[in-house]
């Protein structure tokens, strides 16, 4: 009994020892605690803060997007019409003139309005006008020189998180090819520049060449190329251009395929076909949320558009394609997806004349299409009738903002090509559709896609892509 008693003090006294070494050593470590416990607090009382901050953000964000959709009015009077002698009158009567015409015209009194000069120029590198958009203004990169990336598309690339911008570079003298009376700039190759927020644009360079000496060449520098489109593989880890081969007559009606393994190039081209045997002019590529890829064409000498997926790689049509709006003669497809909804921008064939888009609709991208009506918003009804003179390239989805898109257009200046503008607006798919389905007068199911026009605008505030 004594002996049990012993130990029992024995170990008593054991962990008194242990205790006290503990306490002596644990100060440092009791006061680090003290100064984590103050942090919390400290951040605990700045909690409501933050959300109040997050709530004013998303406000502001909210009257933005709301401002984007009121539309600005554009009105344009037509100039004093220019004097002629009588006899002049007499021989061949002047018929009245158009604000098309007045736009096509370079000595038009009215040329400034669609085409700003130089010392107008949108510069990333004057930060009082930071992140503006002017539609129709000249547009310069990061080394203060036009960006030269017509009838193009964009690519986000998820691996560098960067933007890349692909167009016709057409920095060359403008002539007429041939009995036809078509404008048009040598090839020089595609274009591409990158971007982290979609406004303030690098110049990466060309990065698919013209040929130079090899004439039976698709990229002869005689020949035609328009409307490059470039998609990410995933499965191939390569980046994929589409284009628009063309002769001179366009009269060969193809599409090309390049291929790179870098968003910036370079890229080699692999050939040219008639898709599906079919005629292609202008053309445009989507991938769907599974990516599966899909090449849209026009075809049938412009009377009909053609749609069918490409094969998983990417370099190649399947045997599977859909001809849509067949007899409506359009062209210049750009497409988008909201909500399960496939929407399609299309433009009507008037050479380099401006005229009106047409908004169209499907549950399914191989369709049946439901055309919606006219989307252009705002300026003056001669604004909406033209596109606001310009003509659909392609649509971009704004990161995390549902429902909201840009549109890319160009704004043709056929007698220098080189001088054509961008006109970049805001895109929003919202609401009910103006016009019942003609067939059952019911009322779709899709929203309404609408184009606004602003002279001056930019993206949300704090969106970063």
């Amino acid at each position: 009994m004594e002996q049990k008693l012993g130990m029992r003090n024995k170990y008593r006294k054991s962990t008194t020892l242990r205790c006290s070494a503990w306490s002596r050593c644990s100060l440092p470590v009791a006061l680090w605690i003290m100064v984590g416990c103050l942090l919390l607090l400290l951040l605990y009382s700045l909690l409501p803060q933050w959300d109040s901050f997050s709530l004013e953000t998303q406000l502001q964000v909210s009257k933005h997007l709301h401002e984007l959709e009121q539309a600005e009015e554009e009105i344009i009077q037509m100039p004093p019409p220019r004097k002629r002698s009588p006899r002049a009158e007499k021989r061949k009567p002047k018929k009245e003139t158009t604000i098309i015409d007045e736009f096509l015209d370079e000595s038009s009194q009215l040329r400034h309005i669609f085409f700003p000069d130089i010392k107008t120029a949108v510069d990333p590198n004057k930060v009082n006008e930071s992140f503006y958009y002017y539609p129709g203004r000249i547009w310069l990169d990061t080394e203060g020189n036009p960006i030269q990336a017509h009838g193009g598309g964009i690519l986000y690339d998820e691996l560098s998180r960067t933007y890349y911008w692909y167009g016709e570079y057409k920095d060359g003298p403008t002539y007429i090819a041939n009995e036809n009376g078509l404008a048009r700039v040598d090839i020089i190759g595609v274009g591409c520049y990158s971007s982290k927020d979609l406004w303030a644009w690098k110049n990466e360079g060309i990065v698919l060449a013209a040929e130079e000496t090899n004439e039976t060449h698709d990229l002869h520098k005689s020949n035609v190329l328009e409307r490059p489109k470039v998609l990410y593989n995933k499965k191939t880890g390569k980046y994929v251009m589409w284009m628009h081969i063309d002769n001179a007559n366009y009269t060969k009606a193809r599409v090309g395929v390049a291929i790179s393994d870098y968003p910036n190039g370079p890229f080699y081209y692999l050939y040219s076909k008639n898709p599906h045997s079919f005629d292609s002019r202008d053309m445009t590529l989507f991938k769907d949320d599974d990516d599966v890829a899909y090449l849209i064409y026009s075809a049938v000498e412009n009377s009909e558009l053609h749609i069918g997926p490409l094969t998983e790689d990417y370099l190649d049509v399947t045997d599977t394609v859909k001809p849509i709006l067949i007899g409506q003669h359009r062209e210049a497809p750009a497409l988008l997806k909201h909500e399960s909804t496939y929407y399609m921008i299309t433009s009507g064939c008037t050479g380099w004349a401006p005229n009106e888009a047409l908004a169209h609709a499907s549950e399914s991208i191989m369709g049946p299409w439901e055309t919606l009506g006219n989307p252009c918003i705002g300026g003056s009804k001669i604004f909406r009738e033209t596109t606001f003179f310009s003509q659909g390239t392609f649509v971009l989805p704004l990161q995390g903002l549902a429902g909201y898109f840009i549109l890319m257009a160009d704004r043709w200046k056929p007698a220098n090509l080189r001088d054509s503008r961008y006109v970049w607006l805001p895109l929003r798919v919202v609401g009910a559709a103006d016009q019942p389905l003609e067939l059952d007068f019911g009322f779709p199911r899709w929203s309404r896609l609408s184009i606004y026009w602003h002279k001056r605008w930019r993206l949300p505030y704090r969106w970063n892509g």
